[in-house]
């Protein structure tokens, strides 16, 4: 028998072999199974599902970013024809409610640990379904209207009358803690729920002080929403008989949803039913619960029937859970050969009106020294609420944040040192002798080849033909710029996770696991680590998820932690399964254990011709142990560090200013690779929505009106495939120590440093005008804007 074994947290040999376990599926581009199910039709999304007499909810929301609400008059909108019920925050506050219990501070052992500003436990606002006092964003839900039909709920809605107070508004995170500015909370003195400092004060101060150089800049890394193909959707019933709610909505992971929707209902989480069917997109915009979930269960049993809210996509862009959104400004302290000595930075994360997660600053902390050796360093996070659509871990959770951040400072310094920016990065990566590589606020990194992998990515990219190109491009009156970046990111998210494996007599496993895959594949790869662990064909293992009625323990869909909680678990349940078939065989066939050996599927009894498969021993032992079954739970706390390197080539117009990716190349380090062809469509996505964030997207709000101006499709731009060329993309495998299989993860890492590499670019096509840096998104007008000024006297340029 193999033996999956845990080598422990601080072990640095990494995971080479499985033992004896013949290895035919791991590791290879096996096509997803889940495809043709999607690409056919046959998906259920939530808003495919009906049930017999369901009313429709529609909502009555905000048009003022923060204002009181004196009284609501819902007198009409009950009177008009199919109206079945209008709910209210007082009718939530008589029905004693409470409010969602979103967590959203990090809490594994190994995350940095976020505090108020006084250093206690952070303060959290209390986020019920519907306010009854005050609104604190545009889009922000007031009441709820379910009627038989939604063209009916919609009209019953224009006739809600409710009397506002309009208050001062703040929608900037820099504007927010500023003296005088509008509070949100009367608890929360300035708006500021988290002020922490991480790193050595007094170490980075003596490295400035005998710095050559310090280079320093401020960054936006702008706020931004996933648009996921389906938009949010909830079904929501009530069984009075048995006393059972039951919700059908697409999340990151049913279990989760389950026991705080619970909490909201004032319920035991047996007396709920969650079912997340097929997620038309995730990216950490599903994965914490919203107010219609609440509600659309509460309205279900207030009226006993069944009923669905859909949002429309404006609602999507209004109220999703967003992203992104941190000021971050920070020092690079510098010798005299460019070694970096220190680094400051000051973090200033926007949570938006309710705080929903911690995540992006949480996560983002631990890496501002990114893939370098920097001694010594100091970080001051804040989060802080404004008049804005709440913020939440979004595809790669605070990583691209402060991943730009290091890169562009480093692009910054090389430029005003006049040194080559590559070199710059070469002096100071971390090697792998240093592995495993603890920083200088504290985070232990597990394995890598940081200038390996930068080198494959030269060479992928054909760095030396650049200047070549770069001509060609200007003969045709365009500019062409290259950018790099390295990257390091983490991977944590919920350390628990349980398999359930059982044996069917008809030569088919299922396999009940809690995450929650929304289009990564996890029907294909949790198989094929199941498949070589058991000798079973990939084709005959059944992933089953996304239901609390069979899945009752699992973290959901989060942090790149799925591949590597899911292989670990199922690997140590596969070991249980093993354990347990040899354990019934030797009761059966009267022999010693040691007499029985499992090798690629079968158990062989020594010396004898006895053979058995899974399927032998299930139909055989059915009668006397009852069904093959095995539930086996984990727990992993300790992080691992995917990381890698991205090269684009941007060609600009000045003409116009419109900008081309040209070419995009990128080696990513995931650890040991389930499935490669999984992994690159991740990648490939990845690359695009860290682009598309550096080329197109914001979720624009004005400052004057507190507005969103970006409502629609029309008004938020989005990546097309036309947009990019082909990408070149390798994966290293570089294992990591932390688990038994050495996976990382490969998510997250085609996003992290994509913003990065794609303004590194386009500054440096405009480089020979002066420009030192751009704000994203760099859009045609914003290129136009500084091509133009780059032209003027100081005093004349225009801000961009």
């Amino acid at each position: 028998m193999s033996e999956f074994v845990f080598p422990p947290p601080e072990q640095t040999a990494v995971v080479k072999s499985f033992g004896e376990t013949i290895i035919k599926n791991i590791g290879q581009p096996i096509r997803r199974k889940e495809d043709k199910r999607l690409l056919t039709g046959v998906g259920q999304f939530t808003d495919d599902f009906t049930l017999p007499n369901q009313g429709f909810a529609a909502m009555a929301r905000s048009p003022y970013p923060h204002a009181l609400i004196n009284g609501i008059d819902s007198a009409k909108a009950l009177a008009m024809p199919g109206v079945l019920a209008v709910i209210t925050g007082a009718d939530i506050q008589k029905a004693g409610l409470g409010p969602i219990p979103h967590n959203p501070i990090p809490s594994t052992k190994y995350d940095l640990k976020l505090r108020a500003p006084d250093g206690t436990h952070a303060t959290i606002d209390a986020h019920y379904l519907l306010p009854e006092d005050r609104v604190r964003y545009v889009g922000e839900a007031v009441a709820m209207v379910v009627a038989d039909s939604l063209q009916q709920a919609l009209d019953a809605v224009e006739e809600i009358f409710i009397d506002y107070s309009v208050l001062p508004h703040i929608s900037e995170s820099k504007d927010a803690i500023l003296p005088g500015a509008p509070q949100l909370y009367e608890h929360i003195e300035n708006n500021v729920l988290i002020d922490t400092k991480f790193g050595d004060q007094a170490l980075t101060d003596q490295a400035f002080a005998k710095a050559s150089h310090v280079v320093e800049h401020e960054f936006h890394i702008q706020r931004v929403t996933g648009v996921t193909m389906e938009p949010r959707s909830a079904l929501g019933s009530y069984d009075a008989d048995a006393g059972k709610f039951t919700l059908i909505a697409g999340s990151g992971g049913a279990v989760r949803q389950q026991s705080e929707i619970a909490a909201v209902l004032g319920i035991d989480t047996s007396e709920i039913r969650v079912i997340s069917p097929d997620v038309g997109g995730n990216f950490g915009t599903r994965n914490r619960v919203y107010i219609e979930f609440g509600l659309v269960l509460f309205a279900a049993k207030k009226i006993n029937r069944p009923v669905k809210f859909t949002a429309t996509r404006s609602e999507s862009f209004l109220t999703d859970y967003q992203g992104r959104d941190l000021v971050t400004n920070i020092a690079l302290a510098l010798d005299e050969n460019g070694k970096f000595l220190g680094l400051k930075c000051d973090n200033i994360s926007n949570v938006g009106a309710h705080c929903v997660s911690l995540s992006p600053l949480g996560k983002g902390s631990g890496l501002i020294t990114g893939s370098y050796h920097i001694p010594a360093a100091v970080l001051r996070a804040r989060a802080v609420f404004t008049n804005t659509m709440s913020t939440q871990a979004y595809r790669s959770s605070g990583r691209p944040e402060v991943t730009y951040a290091i890169e562009r400072v480093i692009e910054i310094a090389a430029r005003r040192l006049g040194v080559d920016a590559l070199e710059l990065r070469r002096k100071n990566l971390i090697p792998p002798s240093a592995m495993p590589y603890v920083n200088a606020v504290g985070s232990r990194y597990d394995s890598g080849e940081y200038e390996i992998n930068m080198d494959r990515a030269l060479r992928l990219a054909d760095w030396n033909g650049f200047d070549l190109r770069k001509k060609v491009a200007a003969k045709n009156g365009l500019l062409l710029g290259r950018g790099l970046a390295n990257y390091v990111e983490s991977s944590i998210g919920s350390p628990g996770e349980q398999a359930e494996i059982t044996v069917k007599t008809d030569g088919f496993v299922d396999l009940v696991i809690g995450t929650q895959p929304s289009g990564q594949g996890h029907e294909t790869s949790f198989a094929q680590v199941t498949a070589d662990l058991t000798g079973l064909p990939v084709e005959n293992i059944n992933i089953i998820l996304g239901d609390t009625k069979i899945v009752t323990v699992g973290g959901g869909t989060h942090s790149g932690r799925s591949m590597r909680h899911a292989a670990t678990v199922i690997g140590l349940a596969c070991d249980d399964l093993i354990a347990e078939c040899q354990g019934r065989l030797v009761e059966i066939l009267d022999c010693a254990g040691d007499e029985i050996e499992f090798l690629d599927g079968v158990f062989v009894v020594r010396a004898t011709n006895h053979q058995f498969t899974f399927n032998d021993i299930a139909i055989q032992t059915i009668d006397s142990h009852g069904v093959l079954k095995i539930v086996r739970k984990n727990e992993m706390h300790t992080p691992v560090y995917p990381n890698g390197t991205a090269i684009c080539e941007i060609e600009i117009d000045p003409q116009s200013g419109s900008s081309t990716v040209t070419r995009y190349s990128t080696i990513d380090d995931v650890g040991r690779c389930i499935n490669p062809l999984i992994v690159h469509g991740q990648t490939h996505g990845g690359i695009v929505q860290g682009a598309g964030q550096a080329l197109f997207e914001h979720c624009f709000v004005d400052h004057k009106s507190g507005q969103p101006l970006a409502g629609s499709l029309m008004d938020y731009g989005i990546s097309r495939a036309a947009d990019f060329p082909s990408f070149k993309t390798e994966i290293a495998e570089v294992l990591s120590p932390t688990n038994p299989l050495g996976i990382k993860a490969g998510g997250e890492g085609g996003t992290t440093p994509a913003l990065a590499a794609i303004v590194n670019a386009v500054v440096d096509a405009l480089a020979d005008f002066g420009v030192e840096d751009i704000a994203m998104p760099v859009s045609p007008q914003r290129i136009w804007t500084t091509l133009k000024a780059a032209s003027l006297p100081s005093n004349q340029k225009p801000q961009v």
